[in-house]
This record gives C-alpha cells, sequence and structure tokens, in this order.
C-alpha cells in the first residue's frame, strides 16, 4: 500500500514547537501583536459565547512581579510580550443584570442561578482554547512562545494586580518573544501513543508496562539511583521535585481559594 503524507505547513509548526524562555529584545510588532490575539480569538468558543479575557501585560513593574510571583523565573521579565487569558463568566453577568435577565426569569418562576462549577470548567476550555490557538499562531510567524501554569497561585497577588472580578480565574500566561537562538536539543520527548490513546474506555497498566511508559525519559522508572532530594529511583524523584514540592502546595491552595470565590464559598 502507498503511504501517503499528510503533512502540511501546519502540522509542521505543530510538531516542531516547543517552548522557549530566551528571547531577543526586539519588541513584537504591532502587526506581530494582532495575528496572534485576531487567530486567539477565532478559537472555537462554547456557544460562541468567548468566556474569556486576554489581558495585555506590557507594565514593567508587572512583569517584574510576575518573575516573582510564578515560582521565580526570572526570564517571564524579560519577554517582550506577555498575554494572561483568563477565564471569563464576568463579562456574561454583567450583561445579564443590564439586560434584566433575573428579573424576567423571576417573572417567569425560574430561579436564578450564579455561575457555579460547571460554568467555570467551560470558561476555563475557552480561554485554554484560546491560549493554544495563540501559541501556535506565533510560532507560525516565527515567534516562540512558553506557558507559565504558575499564574494559578498566590491568587490573592494575581488578584490585585490585574484588578480581577469574583467570576474570572487565570487560565494561562503566555511569554512571547523571538528565539534568541536555535535550539541544539532534540524535541523533548512524549510517551508512546498506545500509553496515551485508549479505545473506548480507560486503560490501567501494569509495573511492567508504567515502566516501559517512562523509557523516553532517559532511565528505568524504578531502578535504583542516588537523587539530591532523597528519592530512590526516578519516579520518587518526579515526586519529590514536582507533586509535593512547596509551589504545587500553593497551587493547590490558591485554585481551592479562587474556585471557592467564584462559587460563593
Amino acid at each position: 500500500m502507498e503511504t501517503i503524507n499528510l503533512m502540511n505547513s501546519t502540522l509542521e509548526v505543530i510538531m516542531h514547537r516547543r517552548s522557549t524562555r530566551k528571547y531577543f529584545p526586539s519588541p513584537l510588532t504591532q502587526e506581530e501583536k494582532d495575528t496572534i490575539l485576531q487567530a486567539a480569538m477565532r478559537a472555537p468558543t462554547a456557544g460562541a459565547m468567548m468566556l474569556y479575557t486576554i489581558i495585555e501585560v506590557d507594565d514593567q513593574e508587572l512583569k517584574d512581579k510576575l518573575a516573582i510571583t510564578c515560582d521565580h523565573q526570572p526570564f517571564i521579565a524579560t519577554a517582550p510580550y506577555i498575554l494572561l487569558f483568563l477565564a471569563d463568566y464576568q463579562r456574561w453577568m454583567d450583561l445579564y443584570e443590564a439586560a434584566g435577565c433575573e428579573a424576567r426569569a423571576a417573572e417567569l418562576g425560574i430561579p436564578p442561578r450564579t455561575p457555579a462549577e460547571g460554568d467555570l470548567v467551560l470558561a476555563l476550555m475557552d480561554a485554554l482554547i484560546a491560549a493554544q490557538t495563540a501559541a501556535l499562531a506565533a510560532e507560525s510567524i516565527g515567534i516562540g512562545s512558553c506557558y507559565i501554569g504558575d499564574i494559578v497561585e498566590n491568587a490573592e497577588v494575581h488578584r490585585d494586580m490585574f484588578n480581577l472580578p469574583r467570576y474570572t480565574f487565570p487560565a494561562a500566561l503566555l511569554c512571547f518573544g523571538r528565539p534568541a537562538s536555535i535550539p541544539k536539543s532534540p524535541l523533548v520527548g512524549r510517551f508512546a501513543r498506545k500509553f496515551i490513546v485508549h479505545q473506548n474506555r480507560y486503560q490501567s497498566f501494569t509495573k511492567e508496562e508504567l515502566n516501559e511508559m517512562h523509557l523516553p525519559h532517559g532511565r528505568h522508572s524504578f531502578a535504583s539511583g542516588d537523587f539530591a532530594n532523597g528519592a530512590q529511583n526516578v519516579v520518587q524523584a518526579n515526586y519529590f521535585r514536582k507533586f509535593t514540592a512547596d509551589f504545587s502546595i500553593e497551587m493547590t491552595r490558591s485554585v481551592r481559594q479562587m474556585m471557592d470565590r467564584w462559587v460563593g464559598k
């Protein structure tokens, strides 16, 4: 059977994108910024509601502070362009209020409601889809990017920094800039497809299969090793460095605080 090569320029961008943390200091042009934003705003969205807001962060004091509050990552302060993607139901709640929706619902005997957990998840989907569309659009015009997941830490600080109302939730922070150098290292490996793509229902794996899954990351998962954090194998090293680390504990506290505020607890 003849093999058909479906690779095109769009797939090339997707397959070769990597996180960029070192940038040339030159700013993005307004045309480049507009292109990235226009692409983000064309992303799929639930019910065409666009349940997200994008904040352009160009104030250097804010960028300097983000470099500290987002788990001490100095490169954030030097990124030529930064976008904060918020899950946002506040805009629709303001629109509903302006249109007299709650009063009319009462007349019709329909119980009023405020945004709850399901609405938050839907808005987070919208915001993250828009963010990834922006990242791919940027990559296609030679602009590198890096996600900063730590934006969901320090909820109270970030709320004050960006004047965030109740029904908003930081979904992602994206740094953009022209890569300062051509990467020499290979792309970071991914787990084999058979461990990620399941058919019809979730599949759990044996210890042997889990070990095989982790091999692309350099070592046998459960082989003895000597790690600075006291771990005895590479999986334990990840557990202590990522899962039980201070930043992870703060992330959980912060997310819980934001969710409680959203649902009114």
